[in-house]
């Protein structure tokens, strides 16, 4: 088991003045990211928000180096990442992403994959390290001979979760993690996110579109548009409150405002 902090609301992960820039298909350099920076701390949530084609999902993917920074640092601990072997990286920095991917096999086979693929002997049905990861959320052990692709989509994405989680991180990703669930399937997932994120003391960084789910469990919001951080805050406040004309308009869009009440 990795070795925890202890002490509460240290920083986790720690954005400096990262740039990302990308050749567009004319083979003109585009500004993806514009010097961000930010850091997410030890038990709490960080929200990403802000309109298609803002930068979210690759901020994120920066983390645990999926993608890397044209400029800038990011700090796990106080260690730049880009010194950690990227597979021992993502055992730290664990990635849940949008759509739930389901390996053949069953729940059981697919809680163990990360086990297998670093050739670590998987842990049986009743060990200490399934019923820890089922238990977090809140998965029956009776479910671990179901076949994992013929499981519910909030079944499914409850399985990536605990895939997640089994390798004991320290910072948890998750890209849009409602966006094919319904209301009240989202309901429970922010409770058990929120849940999480307190009693395994993770750094949770979330990219959403869903307002209900910014509302109810992110602890400091970020609004991203055009690749810059155009206003941040204590969620719940930012929400009821916000400061800037991009962000009152982005909160006023019709449609957003549909889906966050239904």
């Amino acid at each position: 088991m990795n070795q925890r902090k202890q002490s509460v609301n240290d920083i986790l992960v720690e954005i400096v003045d990262v740039v990302v820039t990308k050749v567009n298909p004319a083979g003109q350099n585009t500004v993806i990211l514009d010097r961000i920076s930010f850091s997410a701390r030890e038990g709490e949530i960080t929200g990403v928000i802000g309109p298609s084609g803002s930068g979210k999902s690759t901020l994120i993917r920066l983390v645990n180096r999926l993608d890397e920074p044209s400029e800038g640092r990011i700090f796990l601990n106080g260690e730049n990442i880009s010194g950690i072997d990227p597979l021992l990286l993502r055992q730290k920095v664990a990635m849940v992403l949008q759509k739930p991917f389901m390996f053949e096999g069953t729940l059981l086979e697919n809680l163990q994959r990360p086990f297998v693929f670093r050739n670590f002997t998987p842990p049986s049905a009743g060990s200490n390290e399934i019923s820890r990861v089922l238990d977090l959320v809140q998965l029956s052990p009776e479910m671990l001979t179901r076949d994992a692709r013929s499981l519910s989509g909030g079944e499914q994405q409850r399985v990536n979760l605990a895939r997640a989680l089994i390798s004991h991180p320290e910072v948890l990703l998750l890209d849009e993690p409602t966006s094919a669930l319904d209301r009240p399937s989202t309901a429970r997932l922010a409770t058990m996110l929120s849940n999480i994120c307190r009693s395994e003391r993770l750094a949770i960084i979330v990219v959403t579109h869903d307002l209900y789910l910014a509302e109810h469990i992110v602890d400091h919001l970020i609004y991203l548009e055009h690749g810059k951080i155009i206003e941040e805050g204590a969620g719940a406040q930012m929400l009821a409150k916000p400061q800037t004309k991009a962000f009152r308009s982005f909160l006023a869009e019709p449609e957003r405002n549909k889906n966050a009440s239904s």
